[in-house]
């Protein structure tokens, strides 16, 4: 362990210190351009795109722009120039976007937030926090995208979705576009004058090429903080946005008839409504409500299975839950740290409206009518930030008791699967210091009401909270980061045990001896949190901390967390080549190194990478990168076993693509990794390979595919665990994984506000396990003393039960069994959406969803039966209409 530790530690430190010296000089101050901005003295203009009013002569076009992407400081690819008006409701932009080839302007249309071919953008800091703004682009073809950014420009989140007005012409000069901005869109504060931080980028996509108003280097991420200054805007009031938006489904189901099961006659037929809103409290804080929300417009989750135990983490899609989620977000270590631990927040929405935890007990001739989700009766959202830099988010949900139907011959009683319950989220930060300080905190809990219900292995109450800092130093080169965390969920004797022994703890394991299990605590607490150290300005950077989780640190009631119980250490470096030379336009060179332990002070892991990524000249690109584990002991591989030492090894990957302006595009990604060990070849076998293809033969007109194809094979991967002669026997097998997946998408844009978008994933999964062993010493240097295997007189499958019986002593009677563990997972997923925005902020959905998923026998061959999914009656068809109407006052 010291032959790493210790130069890791140092080279660290060298990296941090050393390097910064090297590079530390800080570019000299760029100074800040200037916008005057005029109020409205006539009639305000027609959003047309021609700019023919008279209250645009005004103002002058302002320009001045400079090349930033790829040559820094050069003149721009294309000239740009820009006008912006405001009367007491609106802001006004004009864009003249000149090009010298009119007739090769790229518009390629999406649907919204797709930033598809030429593209111009405003970026408005009305906050002027230097740290948050609203960003409202405007395509060529007449698509809209918008974005609110935070974090000085780390987060842009494209899902936050205002009401504003936009036209587009190409001419002989090239193209323009008008803005209509409504200002209830853009939240400020009381002021006799304001001063709002702004930028306009400008995108020429045959060159790929990006200019900016107010320029500063690549070298520098920091995005607000640059920002140039709109000034004249006077006497405006702050609006208090209010918004309505009513809702119709109705929805019709088809699905496969069961024989004798009244809940399966298939089909079905539903029309739900509800309410979603938008109250402005003040300028600058808003209420957004939700009434019986429904979200069946939302594209299915993909395909996904592991073996390892970890949770999957997917994404949210809920438009109201991922408007504004910066907002609530608590992450507890960065991207650079890797590992199983960087999607952990202390919020994760996904939580609210899971499907129900029960699970009701069938007899014979007994069948369930279970709902796929639980209902969201309510939800609401306080959000804002004040002109003092005082930044708030509060959401408050409620979501039914719901009960699962049995039906017994006609006799029918409910039982509870799922109890009435609150999530609660308050998240507040201060900036300081004209934001270079930013200090916070947030509380998260759950409350489940479980008087009268079968579900006493449930928390009856999660609490969870935590403090933050960010502190940005010599002019935002580098950044101090620190939160400490801590939980605590209050149950049941039953509830807490099953935490306590549940995957992400594992007190049970009998090499933990600074764990215990308490089968009588009705509470389980715990803590975490991250220190890091970050450069982010300059050629060279670097980000390395330390990050950790107690063993009692419970976080997925409402948050999500993979494992506790470690302390990890991270440091990745990096430098890059922004400016194009040879053949290379870009280039970027990083080191990585990992460490991790347990709270019992168990060195688990040791890992270094080098990675390198570059674009081309010609716009094609390549990366590949190496990790070496040095060492890898895993105290979840046993599944509540003691720790199992994994083999050391060599991961590899390499990707390429080529030239994303061209109408047909690929990229190719290939990875593989090899464990081994002096008495054991190749113990671990892992190889991936994906294709993706992507053809757009006109500009409102796209597809993609994405086959990809992966091979897992292990040598110890868990199957069970048995009692045998007052021991426990952790039982394992060599398994071999086949999975083969593909990802197709049909993007039409009839117009900007009018799209059909086509998504299906078949999912084919297989793995056959041999070789079965059991675990005899789990830490041993040598792979082969690790375990003890059966030997063909120990071991036989009977296949009337499918299990296989062990007979270890050899005296002819079973001792133990246990399941075959074989799987055939297959499983397709569509949606066909056709959304029409047929007023700004009003839309119209029409959908068909599709699921099939079943099991194959484990023994049938992993490709054929791909039609047979494609094309079934056993799939689950969902036909949905929708229609929303906003009013916007």
């Amino acid at each position: 362990m010291k032959r790493f530790l210790i130069p890791s530690i140092v080279l660290s430190l060298f990296l941090v210190f050393q390097l910064p010296a090297q590079n530390g000089k800080v570019e000299s101050s760029i100074p800040k351009q200037v916008y005057f901005t005029q109020a409205i003295l006539q009639k305000p203009p027609v959003i047309d795109g021609r700019f023919e009013e008279a209250c645009w002569e005004q103002v002058k076009w302002a320009s001045g722009f400079t090349q930033r992407i790829p040559y820094e400081k050069e003149a721009p690819t294309q000239e740009t120039a820009f006008k912006i008006l405001y009367d007491s409701k609106f802001l006004y932009v004009a864009f003249r976007c000149f090009d010298d080839e009119p007739e090769k302007i790229v518009r390629r249309m999406s649907r919204r937030d797709g930033f598809e071919g030429d593209w111009v953008e405003i970026n408005i800091d009305s906050y002027n926090d230097k740290r948050s703004a609203f960003s409202y682009t405007a395509s060529a073809s007449g698509v809209k995208g918008d974005e609110f950014i935070s974090n000085n420009g780390s987060d842009w989140d494209s899902d936050w979705n205002p009401i504003w007005f936009l036209k587009t012409q190409i001419d002989s000069l090239g193209w323009t576009a008008e803005l209509k901005i409504p200002l209830s869109q853009i939240r400020y504060g009381q002021a006799e004058e304001h001063i709002w931080g702004l930028q306009i980028n400008r995108r020429d996509f045959r060159k790929e090429s990006m200019s900016h108003w107010q320029f500063f280097s690549q070298n520098d991420p920091n995005w607000v903080s640059n920002f140039g200054e709109l000034r004249g805007i006077r006497n405006i009031q702050p609006q208090k946005q209010v918004e309505l938006q009513p809702y119709v489904v109705t929805k019709t189901e088809t699905f496969p008839r069961e024989e004798n099961n009244p809940f399966a006659d298939g089909n079905d037929q539903s029309i739900n409504v509800g309410l979603d809103g938008k109250l402005g409290i003040t300028g600058d804080l808003t209420l957004d409500f939700t009434i019986n929300p429904d979200f069946g417009q939302v594209e299915a989750d993909p395909s996904a299975l592991n073996l390892n135990g970890f949770r999957i983490f997917f994404p949210e899609q809920r438009p109201f839950f991922i408007e504004n989620r910066n907002l609530f977000d608590f992450g507890i270590s960065s991207a650079e740290a890797g590992g199983n631990f960087t999607s952990d927040n202390l919020f994760y929405s996904r939580r609210i409206g899971r499907a129900p935890h029960g699970d009701p007990s069938l007899n014979d001739n007994e069948y369930a009518d279970i709902p796929d989700n639980t209902s969201i009766l309510g939800a609401a959202k306080f959000s804002g930030k004040t002109k003092k830099g005082l930044g708030i988010g509060i959401l408050e949900s409620i979501t039914a008791r719901e009960f699962a139907t049995i039906d017994n011959q006609g006799e029918r009683r409910k039982e509870i699967v799922e109890p009435l319950s609150n999530y609660f989220a308050g998240r507040i930060t201060q900036d300081l210091n004209e934001g270079n300080t930013v200090i916070g905190g947030i509380l998260t809990s759950t409350v489940r009401d479980l008087k009268d219900t079968p579900l006493s292995s449930l928390h009856e109450s999660a609490y969870s909270g935590g403090l933050d800092l960010i502190h940005w130093m010599k002019e935002r080169t580098y950044l101090l980061t620190a939160n400490v965390i801590f939980s605590q969920v209050k149950g049941s004797p039953e509830a807490i045990l099953n935490t306590q022994t549940s995957f992400e703890h594992y007190f049970q394991r009998p090499d933990a001896s600074y764990l215990e299990v308490d089968s009588n605590a009705t509470a389980l607490s715990g803590h975490g949190g991250t220190l890091k150290l970050s450069k982010y300005k300059g050629r060279w950077r670097f980000d390395g901390g330390f990050t950790w989780r107690s063993p009692g640190l419970e976080l997925n009631d409402l948050g999500f967390m993979n494992n506790a119980d470690e302390v990890n250490h991270f440091f990745w470096s990096g430098y890059q080549f922004n400016k194009p030379f040879s053949i290379f336009r870009n280039m970027r060179i990083n080191y990585n190194h990992w460490l991790r332990w347990d709270f019992g002070g168990k060195n688990l892991y040791q890992a270094v990478n080098l990675n390198f990524h570059t674009q081309f000249t010609n716009f094609w690109g390549v990366g590949t990168g190496v990790t070496y584990e040095l060492k890898d002991i895993s105290n979840n591989a046993l599944f509540g076993g003691p720790a199992l030492r994994q083999s050391p090894g060599v991961a590899h990957w390499i990707y390429a693509y080529t030239d994303s302006r061209k109408a047909v595009r690929f990229n190719l990604n290939y990875s593989n990794a090899w464990g081994f060990e002096k008495d054991a070849p190749r113990t671990v076998y892992n190889n991936n390979v994906s294709l993706s293809i992507n053809y757009q033969p006109t500009n409102a007109v796209s597809f993609s595919l994405r086959p990809s194809y992966s091979i897992n094979q292990r040598k110890i991967q868990n199957v069970s665990s048995v009692d045998f002669r007052d021991k426990t026997r952790y039982i394992t097998g060599a398994v071999d994984q086949r999975t083969l997946s593909s990802t197709f998408r049909i993007n039409v844009n009839l117009t900007p506000n009018l799209t059909i978008q086509y998504y299906g994933q078949p999912f084919f999964s297989r793995g056959t396990y041999d070789r079965f062993k059991y675990i005899t010493n789990s830490l041993a240097e040598s792979f082969q003393d690790r375990f003890t295997s059966y030997t063909q007189e120990q071991i036989s499958f009977e296949a009337a039960s499918n299990t296989y019986q062990v007979d270890e002593n050899l005296d002819g009677d079973t001792d133990y069994s246990f399941d075959q563990p074989d799987f055939n997972f297959r499983q397709f997923r569509s949606n066909l959406v056709l959304r029409w925005e047929y007023v700004p902020g009003s839309e119209l959905f029409l959908v068909w969803s599709q699921n099939n998923t079943g099991q194959a026998g484990p023994q049938e061959d992993l490709f054929p039966g791909l039609s047979d999914r494609w094309f079934s009656e056993k799939n689950h068809n969902i036909f949905l209409l929708k229609a929303t109407y906003r009013f916007l006052k």
